[in-house]
């Protein structure tokens, strides 16, 4: 059961062919775990009760009836790493004195138990918890003052070691910039799907929406957001980022916030202009009464600046319920526009919309009950090292299993990380040994012996055996009676047994290990050495096949041009070829030598010569037609060949390329 992975269970090969309803159970892995967790708790559980499942993403909340009263089994979904982080931001805010679930302890002092690929939390079980009301204003105030507890409370946390930053701080303007563009990009869906009715309704009102959005992203910018930003995280503190009327509840002392396991650092007033968006989109309309209230009931338990008045402002001008009700048409667009409610959606958010713009100017009004602070200055003075991560203590009880298959992992991702005992690497350049049973590993001054071979260094690359005396000067020349090694540039050649060499950087005079000295890791080598020549081959490889890519498109690329006819001059004299004379002839010739040349020659070898020369000079000619013709022929081919030749001829030079 240790091995087992957890994962959404939501999906046909957990369900097969039978249906079943994941919101009221669990795959029986899952249950097994959890009996299992249970066990890592100094309790005992009589009753287990499923409250929550979430089959899509894999997670899982329990009542648990224990002998020390009630309390919640949790299966947090994401990865390890960032669930370490919203533990520690839930502990860190009980801590400050947040009304938050506490988390109990497992038995080795850890508030959390790995099991499955994930963490695992108990919490007290708080009750009674009852919603606040959603009829009135009141009900409203106490959601956001809440709210403000919980963001106030957040502020200077710093995440345990080894837990995943979570943080859409600096993320604003992308945010922004995405929700542009999928708008417009809903323009053309409704385009191509323009024979639906719904599509007529998007495309009458995407670009004044469009425009909305790139106006609030040019306000951002314009904004003192950026120097806002620069404070740092801690500063700022951690948003709920799914907070709402089931999220926040209340209970003993106020409002309890339940749920954390999503928490992310952000400007904490994104979480109280969800709200206040949501809110106004159910009631179908923008009433300045409730948004009034709502902020100034944030104010007083968290107060704001007017720099954070105005982002806020900003952000509730980004057209948000539109792009949150819509955007579900990028993932099945003729289903979507289909259903028929599109167009009720459609025409709810406009008629919210035109009371939206009023509602923000009047509230703009209300800038002057913030006071202002210059983030400029104070970014400026601002320490920008990060604080020392004090704000969770025991932080020995925040260490997360390492993974039991890290030995597994590729090359790539364990260079500069092996166990030198056991995964030597190849040899490299004068940073080699030899040695006949244990090995010594030497780098620039940092050498080892064993308990009996004695070892001579110079500059970190002279070694010695037991007997023998090995001289070696900048790594290139070693001798041994037996073995003789000898290695040059990461070619090695051993006799009876191969040389070990490894980048282990050791202290000068240290001991190999008892699991050296046993097991010397000899027998890796030659797997090391064909790792090498692998890649030596596929880097050649791949060397040879650009050079050829480039040949064929340099060919390609090249215009046909007609060749010149060459003159070719052949001899058909038989005389034999003269001696080499020690003196250079004359350039010029008398007439009296020319004359004795032409006289001794007869008159039937000139008659032979000159018909010989005759046919041969007809035969070159014809050569030549030959070959202008053929190639005259095969340009006339290459400018009349069909789609279909032309893509075979491609196919057969790619061939011959790979091959």
């Amino acid at each position: 059961m240790d091995q087992y992975v957890i994962k959404p269970w939501d999906n046909p090969e957990a369900t097969g062919n039978k249906p079943v309803n994941w919101d009221l159970q669990v795959p029986p892995e899952i249950d097994a775990l959890a009996e299992q967790v249970m066990t890592h708790y100094d309790m005992s559980v009589s009753e287990r009760t499923l409250i929550t499942s979430k089959p899509d993403k894999g997670g899982a909340i329990w009542r648990i009836q224990t002998n020390k009263g009630p309390r919640s089994l949790k299966l947090l979904h994401r990865a390890p790493a960032r669930s370490l982080f919203s533990v520690g931001a839930q502990a860190y805010i009980r801590q400050q004195g947040g009304r938050v679930p506490e988390l109990i302890p497992a038995k080795d002092g850890k508030l959390f138990v790995e099991s499955g690929g994930k963490l695992w939390i108990v919490t007290e079980w708080v009750e009674p918890l009852t919603p606040a009301t959603k009829i009135d204003l009141a009900g409203a105030q106490q959601l956001c003052y809440g709210l403000g507890e919980f963001h106030r409370y957040s502020k200077g946390y710093v995440p345990p070691q080894g837990a995943k930053n979570a943080s859409r701080l600096h993320k604003w303007p992308n945010y922004y910039r995405k929700v542009a563009k999928k708008i417009g990009w809903l323009r053309e869906v409704a385009k191509v799907y323009n024979d639906i009715p719904a599509s007529q309704a998007i495309l009458s009102v995407v670009d004044e929406f469009e425009r909305q959005a790139w106006d609030a992203l040019q306000k951002l910018n314009e904004s003192p957001y950026r120097h806002m930003v620069a404070m740092g995280e801690p500063y700022w503190g951690l948003v709920h980022q799914d907070y709402g009327w089931s999220n926040g509840q209340m209970g003993p002392g106020g409002l309890w916030v339940i749920d954390l396991d999503g928490v992310a650092y952000d400007l904490p007033f994104r979480d109280l202009r969800k709200l206040i968006t949501s809110t106004m989109d159910d009631m179908g309309v923008w009433d300045i009464t409730w948004m009034r209230g709502m902020i100034e009931a944030y104010h007083e338990a968290n107060p704001l600046s007017a720099e954070s008045f105005d982002v806020l402002l900003i952000d509730m001008a980004l057209p948000n319920e539109f792009y949150k009700h819509l955007k579900e048409i990028f993932y099945d667009p003729v289903t979507f526009l289909s259903t028929g409610g599109v167009e009720a959606i459609q025409q709810r958010i406009v008629a919210a919309d035109q009371s939206k713009w009023q509602a923000l100017a009047e509230l703009a009004k209300d800038r002057a009950k913030y006071k202002a602070e210059n983030y400029e200055q104070l970014a400026a003075l601002r320490q920008p090292s990060r604080p020392a991560r004090e704000s969770v203590p025991d932080a020995d009880k925040w260490v997360l299993q390492q993974p039991a298959q890290a030995e597994m992992q590729p090359e790539s991702a364990m260079e500069g990380k092996r166990d030198m005992a056991a995964v030597p690497e190849p040899l490299a350049q004068g940073k080699r040994r030899a040695a006949e049973e244990p090995a010594v590993a030497t780098k620039q001054g940092k050498q080892r012996a064993a308990e009996e071979p004695a070892v001579a260094t110079k500059q970190g690359k002279q070694r010695a055996a037991e007997e023998p005396a090995v001289a070696t000067k900048q790594g290139k020349q070693r001798a041994a009676e037996e073995p003789a090694v000898a290695m040059k540039q990461g070619k090695r050649r051993a006799a009876e047994e191969p040389a070990v060499a490894t980048k282990v950087k050791e202290p000068v005079g240290a001991a190999p290990s008892e699991a050296e000295a046993k097991e010397p890791a000899v027998s890796l080598v030659p797997v090391v050495r064909d790792k090498v020549r692998i890649k030596l081959k596929a880097a050649d490889a791949k060397r040879v096949y650009r050079k050829r890519v480039r040949v064929v498109k340099r060919d390609e690329s090249r215009p046909q041009k007609k060749r010149k006819p060459v003159k070719t001059v052949r001899s058909v004299s038989r005389r034999k070829p003269e001696k080499a004379r020690t003196t250079k002839r004359k350039s010029v010739q008398t007439p009296r030598t020319t004359i004795t040349r032409k006289l001794t020659q007869s008159a039937s070898q000139a008659a032979k010569r000159r018909a010989k020369q005759k046919s041969k000079t007809g035969v070159v000619k014809l050569k030549k037609l030959a070959r202008r013709a053929a190639s005259t022929v095969k340009v006339k081919r290459k400018q009349q060949k069909s789609s279909a030749s032309a893509k075979r001829t491609v196919k057969v030079k790619k061939k011959a390329v790979k091959n």
